[in-house]
């Protein structure tokens, strides 16, 4: 079939082995994320707590690409992906450390490295920073630094450390910071907090499933608490949460704000639906029903991704599982949700355009 493409609006990108072992000064550097093959396993272990094990199966069904920039962009190119929002993997785990210096630290030794490794080769990446959840001012700081070396794209956890919820304004500076850059603060499902809470029969599909209720409550904690009232050039991204919960969110807190306005703190200059379709933004990879939530609930900000390089995600089969999940959809709405609604968001070029340019790591203007 002839190559359609598709932006990616969720990826990621496995960090070098020793990437915080070799950057951070050793007191730092043995508590910093880790991954460790034990047998038939390997295990993440994070200041010193095992959080994760896979099979080492998984190793050898990681393409090349999924380690370093040049074969990515071979896989792009084979799979029909223009640009791709890139997240971190043992990265993702820093949203367990309890310790500000730690985590600050991890943030900036691999935003450096991203930006050599991605922002400086090619347009078509746009990496997502990490950003500390534990201390606001550190998490500004970052958001600077990071924008002024290219980045557009800020990580952060669905899950915030204890005391530290959404709703709170000690996360004002940080909101008001990413306005102003231009900044997306991108929110990945199954990061911060405990990710296994089930055993048992059926453990698997549950605790898939719990990663995506974080996200809900963060888009409620973010509108209902004001944030995306104050700051209406804020732009929110909730990546591999699927879209069509989006308007039964909205729908339900439209319900207790009209139903219960008299409890009602702080009081919003328009509904919270009307925030959600104007500020949030969310991506998925198979779910037919998101297709659905744009088409039949009018909800459009909604983006596509291939999960690149994980099991769930659509590689090597990308073009297919396009294919299917659009057909019969008018081409508008294909073409939002692959391709426009990615790029206006995130600034990017349409295909066939920078696809040699370097990035001199300064901010796009």
């Amino acid at each position: 079939m002839p190559l359609r493409w598709a932006n990616s609006a969720d990826s990621h990108i496995l960090e070098p082995d020793d990437l915080w072992t070799e950057s951070l000064p050793e007191p730092l550097a043995r508590r910093a994320p880790r991954s460790e093959r034990h047998g038939e396993q390997e295990i993440t272990i994070v200041d010193g707590q095992l959080v994760r094990r896979d099979p080492i199966a998984f190793v050898g069904l990681r393409p090349p690409g999924a380690h370093n920039a040049k074969d990515r962009l071979v896989d792009l190119d084979e799979q029909g992906v223009w640009s791709e929002v890139v997240f971190p993997s043992l990265g993702m785990w820093t949203a367990m450390i309890s310790d500000p210096e730690l985590v600050q630290a991890c943030c900036r030794s691999y935003n450096d490295w991203l930006r050599d490794e991605l922002v400086r080769t090619s347009h078509r990446f746009v990496p997502a920073a990490m950003l500390s959840m534990l201390d606001t001012d550190d998490a500004v700081a970052e958001l600077h630094r990071t924008r002024d070396l290219g980045f557009t794209a800020m990580f952060l956890a669905t899950t915030p450390p204890p005391g530290r919820d959404f709703n709170d304004e000690l996360w004002d500076p940080l909101w008001a910071a990413a306005s102003e850059a231009g900044a997306v603060l991108c929110f990945h499902v199954g990061t911060g907090g405990v990710q296994k809470v089930a055993r048992g029969p059926g453990g698997a599909v549950i605790n898939y499933v719990e990663t995506f209720f974080p996200a809900q409550r963060t888009v409620t904690h973010l509108v209902a608490g004001g944030a995306l009232d104050r700051y209406p050039a804020l732009r929110v991204f909730i990546a591999e949460a699927g879209a069509s919960w989006v308007p039964a969110l909205a729908d339900r807190m439209d319900e207790a704000y009209r139903q219960h306005h008299m409890f009602v703190r702080p009081p919003l200059s328009m509904l919270p639906s009307d925030l959600i379709y104007r500020q949030v933004y969310t991506s998925f990879q198979h779910d037919r029903t998101a297709i659905q939530a744009v088409m039949a609930m009018g909800y459009e900000r909604v983006m596509w991704g291939t999960d690149y390089p994980h099991l769930e995600g659509t590689y090597p089969d990308t073009q297919r599982v396009l294919a299917e999940l659009f057909d019969g959809v008018p081409d508008a709405v294909r073409e939002l949700i692959t391709l426009t609604a990615f790029s206006d968001l995130f600034g990017t070029a349409p295909p066939g355009e920078d696809a040699s340019a370097d990035r001199d790591g300064t901010a796009p203007g």
